[in-house]
């Protein structure tokens, strides 16, 4: 890594096209993958930690994200807005109908892309479960750091590489090509987030275990979870005979109770947007009649 160069950016193994397409299949689902509800609700357990309740807020990714019932429990007078990827996920967002004890007190929540999002116009962003499906993660932080306010919190988490790995050995084996695209680490994350110019980033993750009556219950989620977006996949299209041996190996990942067991890594980090600091000059000059006034100054001091 050359010098002043990002922790994480842009990755050549991930597919932008293959991303648009899963995001227009994911925009149909009638509601958010129950992980992603799951991650949700314990990321809202650390909201405690912001010392002033945001008074506006960006769910960003909202549909997928399933996050604004947690957030919305925490902070109920806070002015959320939507923030999807694209128009269709946009249209989708819109459309949610808002919880009917709050249908009196507040008006339908804004739904915004991407380039409508004002500078500094958010005190906290919210981030549940994207980060992974972004080309550009260096480009995300800065797009973060550019919507949130003086003081602003960012709130996010993602997968992490340690997700899947019954996967990865069982592709890895049968010569199926990479399983999924590859996750950022933690500490590259809170690296990037200070090259972003976020302050005091706090990153740490968990282990989750889920399991699953069928290998057929279990790939039904994962693709309700996502899909490949590594642009080295196998290009064609997969048989039946493919998909009964990978039933087969996962059969083979049963617990002690009987279930199919898959393991993921989820990745929390939050960091804070400070005022920028003042560049200081490399020569500072100083007039000798502002220096005379500041010496008798400080003689004139008890």
């Amino acid at each position: 890594m050359a010098s002043g160069d990002p922790p994480v950016t842009a990755h050549t193994e991930f597919d932008d096209v293959a991303a648009q397409r899963l995001r227009r299949r994911l925009a149909r689902a009638a509601q958010a993958p129950w992980l992603h509800a799951e991650v949700a609700r314990r990321m809202a357990d650390r909201l405690p930690i912001i010392r002033q309740p945001p008074q506006r807020w960006l769910d960003w990714w909202a549909q997928l994200g399933g996050g604004a019932q947690a957030v919305r429990t925490a902070y109920p007078k806070a002015q959320r807005t939507a923030l999807e990827p694209d128009r269709l996920l946009r249209e989708a967002s819109a459309t949610q109908t808002p919880p009917w004890w709050s249908r009196r007190r507040r008006r339908a929540d804004a739904v915004l892309l991407p380039g409508e999002v004002d500078p500094a116009s958010a005190d906290m962003v919210w981030a549940n479960m994207m980060l992974h499906a972004c080309a550009d993660i260096a480009a995300q932080f800065a797009s973060w750091h550019r919507a949130l306010a003086v003081d602003g919190f960012l709130m996010f988490s993602t997968l992490g590489p340690g997700t899947l790995p019954e996967l990865r050995q069982l592709y890895q084996r049968e010569g199926w090509g990479p399983p999924f695209y590859p996750f950022a680490d933690m500490h590259d994350l809170g690296d990037a987030l200070v090259h972003a110019g976020f302050a005091d980033p706090v990153m740490d993750q968990e282990l989750l275990t889920l399991t699953w009556s069928t290998p057929s219950a279990a790939l039904h989620e994962l693709r309700a979870l996502g899909g490949n977006l590594h642009a080295s996949r196998f290009a064609g299209l997969r048989t039946p005979r493919w998909r009964d041996r990978l039933l087969q190996q996962l059969e083979r990942r049963r617990d002690a109770d009987g279930r199919v067991a898959l393991s993921f890594e989820v990745v929390y980090g939050h960091a804070v947007r400070l005022r920028a600091r003042a560049r200081v000059a490399p020569v500072t000059t100083v007039s000798l009649q502002d220096m005379r006034a500041d010496l008798l100054r400080q003689r004139s001091l008890p």
